[in-house]
């Protein structure tokens, strides 16, 4: 077995992603000889414990590995692994980046002419006009452009694209067999057709979930040079997008929405903390242009702190408030979060974002998260 074929046999397991993969890699010498070690040995390398490895041990690595293999080449589906030129080097640079990237469709060069156009699944009648607006724009000017695929901003901006004769990616947050939702399968095949792509770090046939999502998203914007948030609530998933295109260095862009309305407070959040605010993609063209890219700032360290009350943690999902409690006094990193917290990468962000909106949780210049109210003087 190859060290390719082991990459791909690897993302099909549940729980190992880049992190785990590289322990692997490092304790073995390559996947293939990780991919053959007994149970006893794996259990030896950090990270895994005893559920994984037998996971790992367990696994039939020559009959699932060929059934994907198979059933990729029967879909048209290219697989492009760590371990291939055609792999794209902007994603190399994503603390976690994705072992494998299925594809439908070609795959455009990135990031430099690529950007991101993201929001809200319940857009206004101004949403949508602005992100076919810019979107129809970037396709016109020569730029790629990427979303999620979902319903209202993301579907607004593909199909822009697609009717300008331009090129669009999409990335899903469950396998190419799971397109979801099942109403954009047709927007999917034109956008194919079109020339752009359809892609996924999911094996094919691996189902959308909600920790999927944020995973997705960090595809959405490590692809990119920029990221333009168009209408967006407090709570959306295209601020995550907005947060982790600023994690990898990327820029952020905001379109400002009507002060009344619940989709628009997202955007006017990223424009408050340093967002460049946008009009149009003449905009973003012009800054690109003259080098004007402030991004998405972190927070002043000199800035008034918001104190903790708590009655404010009262409205938390279950992973917001073990968070919270994880984070107590202390000060932390994101991998310290991440092993303590036993939680995925993407879903982690997501929480801390939330966390973040609700005013609980801060992450400082030194780039530590800690409560709002206990900020080191």
């Amino acid at each position: 077995m190859t060290d390719r074929e082991s990459c791909i046999g690897f993302n099909l397991i549940p729980g190992v992603g880049y992190v785990k993969f590289s322990a692997l890699t490092r304790t073995f010498g390559s996947p293939a000889v990780a991919a053959a070690a007994p149970r006893e040995e794996l259990m030896t390398v950090p990270g895994i414990g005893e559920q994984l490895a037998d996971r790992i041990a367990g696994f039939d690595w020559n009959s699932e590995l060929e059934r994907e293999l198979a059933v990729a080449e029967r879909g048209g589906v290219r697989i492009i692994t760590l371990f291939d030129e055609a792999y794209p080097e902007v994603l190399r640079q994503l603390y976690d980046p994705p072992l494998c990237l299925y594809v439908r469709g070609v795959l455009p060069e990135f990031p430099e002419r690529a950007v991101a156009v993201v929001g809200s699944r319940r857009m206004s009648a101004y949403g949508e006009r602005m992100a076919r607006a810019i979107a129809a724009d970037a396709a016109a000017a020569g730029f790629t452009v990427v979303s999620g695929l979902a319903f209202g901003i993301d579907t607004a901006a593909h199909s822009a694209v697609v009717e300008a004769a331009g090129i669009t990616v999409a990335v899903l947050g469950g396998g190419l067999k799971h397109i979801h939702p099942r109403e954009n399968i047709p927007l999917a095949r034109r956008i194919i057709a079109a020339g752009g792509a359809v892609i996924s770090e999911f094996p094919l046939d691996f189902p959308v979930s909600r920790t999927s999502f944020p995973r997705r998203n960090r595809i959405v914007a490590g692809l990119c040079r920029s990221t333009i948030v168009v209408e967006a609530g407090v709570a959306s998933g295209a601020l995550i997008t907005a947060r982790l295109a600023l994690e990898n260095g990327r820029e952020v862009f905001a379109v400002p929405g009507h002060a009344d309305n619940p989709q628009a407070q997202g955007c006017h959040r990223l424009i408050k903390e340093g967002a460049q605010l946008i009009e149009n993609f003449d905009d973003v063209v012009s800054a690109l242009e003259t080098g004007r890219l402030p991004g998405l700032e972190p927070a002043d360290s000199t800035a008034a702190s918001v104190p903790y009350h708590a009655g404010a943690a009262t409205d938390l999902a279950p992973g917001e408030r073990r968070l919270l409690e994880l984070i107590g006094n202390g000060e932390w990193t994101l991998d310290q979060l991440r092993e303590a917290s036993e939680t995925d990468t993407g879903a982690l962000l997501a929480d801390l974002m939330r966390l973040e909106f609700k005013l609980l949780v801060e992450r400082g210049p030194d780039q530590l998260y800690r409560l709002r109210n206990q900020r080191t003087r």
